[in-house]
């Protein structure tokens, strides 16, 4: 049949290295090792602690694919597992803004454990990787905002990337490809209650999403079958998490239409939703020299899924939630000039964030509600206690594909945040970092940080 889950499965299947212009692959090579980076920001972390003893625990004492931070091997399922929950616990992966997705935390550990397994060439990881990056931000934005109200795309969406991907590496055809992401459908999972209560959910999705979606593909090799429409079928996954789905999205600009080269990098360490306004009350506040104490109020002209997903955090009680926190993330920006993982670590309940979080607040604009998702426009009201009333606005935060970050400060970024965890030395990134920048020519994707 041809259909949308059909079109997009024959992509996933037959996508060749060739196939993919130069520079989308540099930016999956920019991607990765920014993925690296957050990966090892989560060594030490206690809910990514938790699931890497879990997958310790459950695997075997060695295997094929590495545990990056605890300088181990088991096997792909569980190494995808244990570093898809490091790598999102940071808040500095990276995000594609039209589908609400952070791509990397899910496609990346999955392809890498499966690579090392099977022996891949850093030229089949690179093109697993954009299938999985195409096939991921196709399903979010079909979902769309309906959906992300409730669900966590990178959980739902994310199970199908990962089986994308993997089902790239080990050669699926058209019609295994559709059997694994109908698998990785029909598991697909992730919710947005955790945030009311501080819960460790968020890590539990990207390690569900990203293992669950590598064993859909390892199955359907094996010849296990899944539904042929779980994406637009009567009973798939739009028709019960999605009032909105737009079915041309799937299948919209196959080939031609990179949406890897669209995805955007985190500048702060924090939900994304944050950073338009954070970036628009940082422009304010140096171009009038104003200190926090010179703030009376602060009003942020936010979409519709910021007041979703950052509306239930009101007071936080833990550092992750405080980053899900509009108030707390510009108290630390306006403090500091960013919002860093040592800026929230130290000071997300000192007395100047509190008083400061509190005279900010969200409003609906309709212009950036009708920009978003595939615009994400920072506006703010910046009332002072001189009685000034300032406007910020910012069109491309740091880190969109217009304002992007270049190899310098992306690798700057991976080095800060093995100091910030610990999780590597300079000397041990260094090496992992130029073994990364050389992927396309390596023969065979061996280890990063090495085992213990």
């Amino acid at each position: 049949m041809n259909t949308p889950s059909a079109t997009l499965a024959s992509f996933a299947a037959q996508l060749r290295f060739s196939d993919i212009p130069e520079p989308v692959v540099r930016k999956t090579e920019d991607l990765l090792v920014d993925w690296f980076g957050s990966t090892v920001a989560g060594h030490g972390s206690r809910p990514v602690e938790s699931i890497t003893r879990f997958a310790l625990a459950t695997g075997p004492e060695h295997g094929p694919s590495e545990v990056i931070n605890a300088r181990r091997t088991s096997s792909p399922f569980l190494a995808a597992m244990a570093n898809a929950a490091a790598s999102h616990v940071a808040e500095q992966d990276d995000v594609h803004n039209g589908s609400v997705f952070h791509p990397a935390t899910v496609v990346f550990p999955a392809a890498l454990a499966v690579a090392q397994q099977i022996g891949a060439s850093g030229r089949d990881l690179l093109t697993a990787s954009v299938v999985g990056y195409e096939v991921g931000i196709r399903v979010g934005e079909y979902l769309g905002r309906p959906h992300y109200r409730i669900f966590h795309t990178t959980g739902t969406a994310g199970t199908l990337a990962s089986a994308a991907a993997v089902g790239h590496l080990l050669k699926l055809d058209a019609a295994q490809m559709q059997h694994a992401l109908g698998s990785a459908g029909t598991t697909a999972a992730g919710l947005w209650e955790f945030l009311r209560t501080a819960a460790d959910s968020k890590q539990l999705h990207t390690a569900h999403a990203a293992s669950a979606g590598l064993m859909a593909a390892v199955l359907a090799r094996d010849g296990f079958t899944g539904a042929a429409q779980v994406l637009e079928g009567p009973q798939g996954m739009a028709a019960g998490m999605s009032s909105g789905a737009d079915v041309a999205c799937l299948t919209d600009g196959l080939g031609s239409r990179w949406a890897t080269a669209e995805t955007s990098f985190k500048f702060h360490a924090s939900c994304r939703h944050t950073h338009p306004a954070a970036d628009a009350l940082l422009q304010v506040m140096q171009a009038h020299g104003l200190r926090p104490h010179d703030v009376a109020e602060v009003i942020t002209q936010v979409h519709q899924g910021a007041i979703d997903v950052l509306g239930p955090v009101v007071m936080p009680a833990t550092v992750h939630q405080s980053k899900f926190s509009m108030g707390t993330v510009l108290a630390l920006v306006a403090q500091f000039g960013h919002a860093g993982l040592t800026e929230f670590d130290e000071h997300f309940l000192s007395p100047l964030t509190q008083s400061f979080r509190d005279k900010v607040s969200m409003v609906l604009d309709a212009e950036v509600d009708s920009a978003y998702p595939r615009r994400w426009i920072g506006k703010v009201i910046v009332k002072t206690t001189d009685g000034r009333e300032l406007h910020g606005r910012v069109d491309e935060p740091k880190g969109d594909p217009g304002n992007t970050l270049t190899r310098e400060e992306i690798e700057a970024k991976a080095h800060r945040l093995a100091r910030y965890s610990g999780g590597a030395s300079e000397a041990q990134m260094q090496a992992a970092l130029q073994r990364l920048w050389a992927i396309a020519d390596a023969p065979r994707v061996g280890l990063l940080l090495g085992a213990a």
